[in-house]
């Protein structure tokens, strides 16, 4: 399994993964940027939108700027719901 770190994550990043389950790169994959910033916003009130971008291009394997319109809108929208 592949840890989080390779997916460019800080260790603070690393830590609030673990800490809502998400153990390795393959786990954050298989629940998703959307489930995961919900359960870090859950457990992280402070929680930001900037959050779900960044584990959507971790995911995606692209950097965050490369994310386009639409799923940035997409994304933010859900945000917004949380």
């Amino acid at each position: 399994m592949a840890e989080l770190k390779t997916m460019g994550f800080g260790k603070t990043m690393e830590r609030k993964l673990k800490s809502v389950g998400i153990n390795s790169a393959e786990e954050l994959r298989e629940i998703g940027s959307r489930r995961a910033v919900s359960r870090l916003k859950e457990r992280y009130p402070g929680t930001c939108v900037v959050i779900l971008y960044y584990l959507e291009a971790a995911i995606q394997g692209v950097d965050i700027k490369e994310l386009d319109g639409g799923c940035r809108a997409g994304l933010k929208e859900y945000f917004k719901q949380l």
